[in-house]
């Protein structure tokens, strides 16, 4: 039988990092490949008990079907919490997305053309430039530099980047180039993507206010639970440009119509057991002190291990927050994508960064992405040990 594809599945490509995945699920082997947070860090019996609560006092509602725009205590919690800051966010603006990467897939059904410009950060979240790319734009390097991504080159159909300890560079933006970048967008009347799944996993101090604090006409906000609870639940949400205007209102309606064509709405089960689970006394600020001292001692753990173990040549930047180290080798002397499969044979395995790379440029060949979240501080010591031995 032979069937006639769409042509946009011709633009659709399999992550890089889930095709790695695969590999590593072999016994005996160290990965620092997956942007997973720890199973450790689980609430799973509060979250079991929060489950049992809703199933015996709400069960029938839990299990039927629900509005597309997600659960009202939901988005007003979400709300709530999002106004604590100098940014004001009404419930009106949220809509429960399942998990932050379908987020991302309706900013591209909805604002993206065939042919539509689209600045990227260099590197850039994989997942977006899988969720856009079936739409057809063109994908822009947005340039930069120490401080991050330049405000006067934004110009563009859309503007897409994650500020705050970016998956896979560790980067966070510092509140003045934020503020820069939040008023050239009103400047040039430009919709931003603000993506930020890592700002609650600071290690030190929290990171600046979101950019949508600064530009809350300009920016579309993305956010999840999948890092502060599990991202089994699999629910995320969009906050959409705050005011009345016709334009923020009809993208409020082509978000909404999209998602009721995707999925009618997130699964109403898991997001009542997060309503109950944030309701019923759980404490989520004392739960994340204990992920962020957990993943702030295995990002110590690995800091110190590429001190000890990397050949020269090697650099990197100390994140301060988030999952990742990103890795530079000498250039011209190693290719990270070659070298995979040697890592792999000796029981290692990471991302290669060209995986992260937009546009017609040749991506780095000598770039490398390493979570250090899943390992315990020994497990990393010994991988970053097999790593550097393929290094040489």
């Amino acid at each position: 039988m032979t069937f006639t594809l769409a042509q946009r599945t011709q633009r659709m490509n399999s992550s890089a990092i889930r095709e790695i995945l695969k590999v590593t699920e072999r016994p005996g082997v160290l990965s620092m490949a997956g942007g997973l947070p720890a199973p450790e860090s689980f609430p799973i019996e509060a979250i079991q008990v929060a489950c049992d609560q809703v199933l015996s006092t709400q069960g029938a509602a839990a299990l039927q079907y629900a509005t597309t725009e997600g659960l009202p205590p939901l988005r007003e919690w979400i709300a709530r919490r999002l106004s604590q800051g100098g940014w004001r966010v009404d419930a009106s603006q949220v809509l429960i997305t399942t998990g932050s990467q379908q987020g991302l897939d309706l900013v591209g059904k909805v604002m993206l053309d065939e042919g539509s410009p689209v600045l990227v950060e260099q590197p850039t979240y994989l997942g977006a430039l899988q969720a856009f790319a079936p739409y057809g734009p063109v994908f822009q390097p947005w340039a930069a530099d120490a401080l991050g991504p330049l405000p006067k080159t934004l110009s563009a159909r859309l503007a897409y980047l994650v500020p705050s300890f970016q998956n896979p560079s560790g980067h966070c933006i510092g509140d003045a180039r934020r503020r820069e970048i939040a008023l050239q967008a009103e400047r040039s009347n430009m919709p931003v993507v603000e993506d930020n799944p890592y700002g609650e996993l600071w290690f030190d101090q929290p990171p600046p206010p979101p950019l949508a604090t600064h530009a809350p006409e300009q920016v579309i906000y993305l956010g999840s639970f999948s890092k502060v609870l599990a991202p089994g639940l699999r629910v995320g949400y969009i906050v959409t440009p705050s005011g009345d205007h016709p334009g923020t209102q009809a993208l409020r309606a082509k978000f909404l119509q999209a998602k009721q064509a995707s999925d009618l709405h997130t699964p109403v089960l898991n997001q009542r057991i997060i309503v109950q689970l944030l309701e019923s006394g759980f404490d989520l600020e004392a739960h994340l002190d204990t992920v962020r001292a957990r993943y702030r001692a295995q990002r110590d753990a690995m800091a110190a291990a590429l001190s000890r173990c990397l050949p020269p040549g090697c650099t990197w930047q100390l994140p301060q927050g988030g999952m990742f180290f990103w890795v530079t080798c000498r250039p011209g002397h190693i290719d990270t994508l070659q070298r995979l499969p040697l890592a792999v044979e000796a029981g290692v395995a990471y991302v290669p960064g060209a995986s992260f790379y937009a546009g017609h440029a040749p991506a780095p060949a000598n770039t490398m992405r390493l979570s250090f979240v899943t390992l315990s501080p020994a497990q990393i010591g010994e991988a970053v040990a097999r790593l550097a031995r393929c290094l040489v």
